[in-house]
């Protein structure tokens, strides 16, 4: 539908948010309003009421994406808002990702320095006619309460400021200045097709209490996304001050890790009732240090104001609204609450498009950090839309970069410049590979095409991309890369620094990028591309084998190396026995402590299954010793760190520059907890069959898994009993499944069955090396027969 309405714009180009309102009288004799429908966007973030109640509850529209390109609308019905003969509209906007604060060399406005907002009000009566209201130079503009708004600083709100009935008819809005209508690319504007941003629960807090210094400080329980909300009263003029921070450090808000982010938001109170909430920020945060409060300190009446704060405070956590469809737990406490922290971390960064923190001024679309997450996201949520969304901004910032996929998306260094740690710029393993790894990711687990189709040129692109980079040897080992980024033996200034070799790591991840094109093609038809990508694959097999394998070892002999080489199928079936081996003395060698980064992380635990090591497996996920995955819960952790000693045993928070506590990447290991633990996993794209195979072990006597896949629900639960094995398995309607557990085999139709297995979970490793896996099914199981 085309646009008639125009971007409309203050022309204060102040700090304060501006409030744009537009009174409508409707035509009569059309009978009754039968339907109405607002559509809106903006330049930076909106929100819009008629006769000041909102209309829907979606926040920080319409989100970030490539401006250049593609900005989102959102449409909603609001029919019932409009039967009178007349009403208000009102929209307030915020500097948001569009004019706001981007990255950590302080750029702003990065894609315009003009506030604007775009709106229609489509209204059709019961006789047919049709009533247009649209923005346009007859709207009126001023400003508010919010004096200054930054997602990575915080807001500022003044409650004397507040203009009471702005947005609602009868309103004098004679000294309110006109607007400035201006050039409006209509065609960048597309149909918003992923779930908005919502609060999605509120928190009280925990614990209100001083810190060493005095101030008063309010623990919410756990790391979170989102801000406070307040509702104090005092002195007109007085001023509440909130920062927050996921940490404290000798009892006081540890706000290094936030960089130059100040996180803070400021409220002036207007000598009433005040109730703030900063919707044009957001804080990732566990603790809120507050001051100002009426009353505090106070004394031996601090007990009481403390129990007035915490009535005053709420926590409200917001992120983009995905289904939840996965779920976990298993007799292992710990081991359940770490697939917790991973659904928070995923909760907390997908917030309009997958970041990599939500806390620093950072809070980016980092393609390595999804590239290795997706299979994880696919299962814990509906994330089809959310990620292919993202995926057409991936593919827009490409062609622009000439087929190079950017490190971020969207693409701010573009507009910043690559900063001098990560030149030259060009095609990277895993996070240019994002480009291909997410869309077989959503395929594997929703089975739908679509998302194939549509990202194909994107990931021919890049597969074509890195062979024009290949040495002359056939290898990728020249260029910038992450490498094995943030493993733990490389030093808290240098994260690159890890044991396994860059070239060997991105020749791996070209050659699973190459089969993954080759597996692509044959879905969508494309016989041609398919010899192509399998020539590919096949002489980079063979080129890293050359290179790279030799006397039973790979280059750099570390536990990422081998992972990569069992799981993308680098290897024959002969040499699994040796790579695995190798491995498993690797990871035994390091006391079953991690010892792989982003690269590796997702993989280790497949590739000691696959080669007959389950019992390290188990040893490597339940390590409670730092660096583990459960390190972080034994210190009270509830969201995924990333850095696997984001805080030292002593308390103290990593001396690097780059310190997040809320970081989903390392969450991968869920997808292996799901697979090989719960035993649901997808033996062919969407679930159409299913392979139920639970692998016994680390002492765990119970797990349940579900998921709402495409077809519908399917569940695992098996529990032990001795050397018996008790499972019951939901098949969904029109899928089957294979069973496989301990020696037993069996195909099961849709429907509930239970039945009892002969397990032994002390040698339940102790299998023959198996095929070497399909590398395009990675984060899924080897391939049926």
């Amino acid at each position: 539908m085309s646009w008639t309405a125009r971007f409309i714009s203050s022309r204060d180009e102040g700090t304060a948010a501006p409030l744009f309102r537009r009174e409508v009288v409707l035509p009569t004799g059309h009978g009754e309003v039968v339907s109405a429908v607002l559509r809106l966007a903006a330049h930076g973030v909106c929100e819009a009421s008629i006769d000041g109640r909102p209309v829907s509850d979606e926040l920080l529209a319409p989100g970030w994406t490539s401006y250049e390109w593609r900005t989102r609308y959102s449409e909603h019905d609001v029919t019932e808002r409009v039967r009178g003969e007349r009403f208000a509209i009102g929209i307030r906007v915020g500097n948001g990702w569009y004019r706001g604060r981007l990255g950590w060399e302080g750029a702003r406005a990065l894609y315009g320095s003009r506030l604007a907002v775009i709106a229609e009000l489509r209204i059709r009566f019961a006789d047919g006619h049709h009533h247009l209201v649209a923005t346009d130079s007859e709207w009126r503009t001023s400003t508010g309460e919010t004096i200054a708004d930054d997602l990575y600083d915080g807001q500022r709100i003044d409650a004397r400021r507040a203009r009471p009935g702005w947005d609602r008819p009868g309103f004098d809005d004679s000294e309110w200045a006109h607007v400035e209508e201006l050039p409006s690319d209509t065609s960048e504007l597309v149909a918003s097709t992923v779930p908005p941003v919502r609060r999605l629960r509120e928190i009280a807090p925990a614990s209100i209490a001083p810190s060493p210094s005095g101030r008063m400080i309010a623990d919410f329980g756990e790391d979170i996304v989102g801000w406070v909300r307040v509702t104090v009263s005092g002195a007109a003029g007085s001023r509440i001050t909130v920062r927050h921070a996921e940490v404290l450090e000798e009892g006081e808000l540890a706000i290094r890790p936030l960089r130059s982010a100040r996180a803070t938001d400021e409220y002036t109170l207007s000598g009433g009732i005040d109730v703030f909430e900063p919707t044009f920020t957001f804080h990732g945060f566990r603790y809120a240090e507050i001051e100002g409060w009426p009353g505090w300190p106070a004394g031996s009446a601090s007990d009481r104001v403390a129990a007035d704060v915490a009535t005053g405070l709420t926590a409200v956590v917001v992120g983009s609204d995905l289904p939840r469809i996965g779920r976990f737990s298993c007799s292992d406490p710990e081991l359940t609450r770490l697939h917790e922290n991973v659904v928070r971390s995923a909760q907390g960064n997908f917030l309009s498009l997958p970041t990599d923190c939500p806390q620093r001024d950072e809070r980016l679309g980092w393609t390595g950090d999804i590239a290795v997450f997706a299979p994880t996201a696919a299962f814990l949520f509906d994330a089809q839309a959310f990620l292919a969304d993202w995926l057409r901004d991936l593919a827009l910032e490409q062609q622009a970069n000439g087929g190079v996929v950017p490190y971020v998306v969207p693409d701010l260094f573009r507009h910043t410049g690559i900063p001098p740690a990560l030149e030259p710029f060009d095609a990277t393993a895993v996070w240019g590979d994002a480009a291909a790894w997410v869309p077989w990711a959503l395929w594997q687990a929703y089975g739908d095409p679509a998302v194939l189709r549509e990202a194909y040129p994107s990931m021919a692109a890049h597969a074509r991309r890195v062979r024009s980079l290949l040495s002359a040897d056939g290898v990728w080992d020249a260029g910038f890369q992450f490498g094995d980024w943030l493993d733990p033996t490389a030093p808290p200034d240098d994260p690159m620094a890890a044991a396994a070799d860059p070239g060997v790591v991105a020749t791996a991840s070209a050659y699973r990028t190459a089969r993954i094109l080759s597996e692509t093609a044959a879905v969508l038809g494309r016989s041609g591309d398919v010899a192509e990508f399998e020539a590919q694959a096949e002489a980079l097999r063979a080129a890293f084998r050359r290179l790279f394998v030799s006397d039973r070892t790979i280059t750099s002999d570390c536990a990422t190396v081998y992972s990569l080489a069992i799981v993308f199928g680098l290897l024959d079936d002969d040499q699994l026995g040796w790579a695995g081996d190798r491995l498993a003395e690797s990871v035994a060698a390091s006391g079953h402590r991690i010892s792989t980064g982003f690269a590796g992380t997702p993989f280790v635990l497949d590739a000691l299954t696959l080669t007959g090591h389950l019992d390290d497996a188990y040893r490597l996920l339940l390590q409670r010793e730092c660096p583990s995955w459960l390190y972080p819960v034994t210190l009270g952790a509830t969201t995924i760190w990333e850095r696997w000693d984001s805080m030292l045993p002593n308390g103290a928070v990593n001396p690097g520059e780059m310190t997040s506590f809320n970081h989903y990447a390392f969450g991968a290991v869920a997808d292996w907890m799901h697979r090989s633990i719960g035993g649901l996993a997808p033996a062919e794209p969407g679930y159409r069959r299913i392979l139920v195979e639970p692998r016994v072990g680390g002492g765990i006597s119970w797990a349940e898994t579900s998921l709402e896949t495409p077809l519908g629900r399917a569940s695992v639960r098996w529990e032990l009993e001795g050397e018996r094995a008790h499972l019951a398995v939901v098949v969904p309607p029109g899928s089957t499944a294979l069973l496989r557990v301990g020696d037993l085999e069996r195909e099961l139709a849709g429907g509930s069955h239970e039945l009892t297995v002969p397990v032994s979970p002390s040698v339940s490793a102790a299998a023959a090396p198996v095929p070497a896996p399909n590398p395009a099914s990675l984060n899924s199981p080897r391939p049926v027969a």
